[in-house]
């Protein structure tokens, strides 16, 4: 209806997977290339994750198209098929009349028909589609047909495309077998506000269009807020705020365009970070507890039997304040308890120290440099994921930081693993540029691991080539975070 208005030879925002509308940015570039590297060259197999509509399936058909000639790619698109069934699948596919035969006849005949394309050069991959779907007796079948091998030689590949619950289901005791050969794993990364505006516009041109870009900032915001940066709703957005523009006679997309288009679709903006008011309560609760035990503990005069008083350490003269326990925004999905640390204050007097001010002043800003620096060493009481979640609770709140390097998002909160990459950092030097970010994708809390804070999207960029850690560039598909 719209394509003349527009100048387009086709849609440019199907939710059906064509391969020419591939778009590169956002890791799915890197992962491809990994994809074919790993099915070429590597033994194991290979996972590949993401949420609903974040191109996993587009991922997968462009891995058809582009494998190498010696590869020869099996695809299952139903995941919900019995042992039996996908046994029979593959023989089909391998050109094997298996008809009513038994499952070990079956398995013997798979057998030899892989030996025999191994001796000629051929190797064969099986891509599995919505594998969070797959029943687990079928999953335990694929990982017995992985293990057919000639001496060393693993006759077949496998690849699984799935939505995070694969991740809980090869959690399961019963899938540890399977989970252990898994040697690769790749994440689907939603699209950040900078690269959905590429995006959009990558689809036009490649239906067609040749003007300039017709998304306002407004209008791109509220699309990455409402889409949560998956590209099917994205997709579905775009496509309605064009027939918006189109009914007023309008080659320009605006807010109200994608306001209408939100209402259309049912869907609402939703923020990726926990709400400031969440931010300030949890800080103000902290700081509470903090200035009533400095108050007792230099102006009180009395002592109850049931509260212990703080206890001075006559060597140092150093005041340990118990610790406070306060829930954290990460509490609801990964029964994570984040808590006050104990704090070791030297030499504090109302004079030095006013409580006044450290009450006015909760939150000190994060100067924006490129990368971000903290002059502060952080107290050695303090646990490094306690430390850089606070940093990383500043770098929102301070209007200067535009745009960090997000190095990876982890789906499922894990403290101790968290702890394990800070240390690494604190190692090389690094701690003070990671911040944690916690946030919030289809319900599901999670953290964003980012590095630096920098005043414009352009200059992460350039940060992520020329100052990003050697390390950091070869461990992570990183991508340019926006802030505010």
């Amino acid at each position: 209806m719209y394509l003349e208005h527009f100048g387009l030879n086709e849609q440019p925002f199907k939710i059906t997977p064509v391969t020419e509308f591939f778009f590169s940015g956002a890791n799915r570039k890197e992962i491809l290339e990994a994809l074919i590297y790993s099915i070429s060259e590597v033994e194991g197999i290979i996972k590949v994750s993401g949420e609903v509509g974040s191109g996993k399936t587009m991922l997968c058909r462009m891995l058809l198209e582009q494998l190498p000639k010696h590869i020869e790619p099996i695809y299952l698109a139903n995941p919900s098929l019995s042992r039996e069934e996908m046994l029979y699948a593959i023989a089909d596919a391998l050109g094997l009349s298996v008809e009513h035969e038994r499952i070990g006849v079956m398995m013997q005949n798979i057998q030899n028909k892989l030996e025999a394309k191994a001796r000629d050069g051929k190797r064969v991959v099986v891509l599995v589609d919505e594998a969070h779907a797959m029943p687990i007796d079928t999953l335990e079948e694929l990982r017995l047909l992985y293990n057919l091998q000639v001496g060393s030689f693993k006759l077949l590949q496998i690849v699984l495309f799935g939505q995070p619950e694969l991740n809980s289901k090869l959690d399961q005791p019963n899938m540890r077998q399977l989970k252990d050969r898994i040697v690769h794993n790749f994440h689907m990364q939603p699209l950040s506000r900078d690269i959905l505006e590429n995006y959009l516009m990558f689809r036009m041109r490649k239906a067609g269009y040749h003007g300039p870009n017709i998304f306002t900032p407004g209008a791109i915001k509220l699309i990455a807020d409402a889409s949560v940066g998956l590209m099917r709703r994205a997709n579905v957005l775009a496509d309605k705020s064009l027939l918006a523009a189109f009914v007023e006679d309008t080659h320009s997309i605006e807010a109200k365009h994608v306001q209408a288009a939100m209402r259309d679709s049912e869907l609402s903006p939703q923020s990726t970070l926990p709400s400031k008011r969440i931010i300030y309560a949890v800080t103000g609760s902290i700081l509470i507890v903090i200035l009533a035990w400095l108050s007792w503990s230099y102006f009180g005069n009395h002592q109850t039997a049931d509260i212990t008083r703080p206890t001075i350490a006559a060597a140092s003269g150093n005041v340990v304040i118990p610790q406070a326990s306060v829930s954290s925004p990460l509490t609801a999905e990964s029964n994570i308890v984040t808590t006050a640390p104990a704090l070791a204050i030297s030499s504090i007097t109302p004079s030095n120290v006013p409580l006044a001010t450290m009450a006015a002043s909760p939150v000190a800003s994060v100067p924006v440099t490129s990368p971000a620096t903290e002059t502060a060493k952080p107290a050695t009481s303090i646990s490094r994921f306690e430390q850089r979640l606070t940093a990383g609770q500043r770098l929102q709140d301070d209007p200067r930081a535009i745009a960090s390097i997000q190095l990876f998002y982890n789906e499922q909160v894990s403290v101790t693993r968290l702890e394990g990459f800070l240390k690494r950092a604190e190692a090389l030097g690094k701690l003070s540029e990671i911040y944690l970010l916690p946030t919030k994708l289809n319900g599901k809390e999670g953290m964003r691991v980012v590095y630096g804070a920098y005043p414009s999207a352009e200059a992460a960029k350039l940060a992520s080539k020329k100052e990003l850690p050697q390390r950091y560039q070869e461990a992570f598909e990183t991508t340019i975070y926006l802030l505010q």
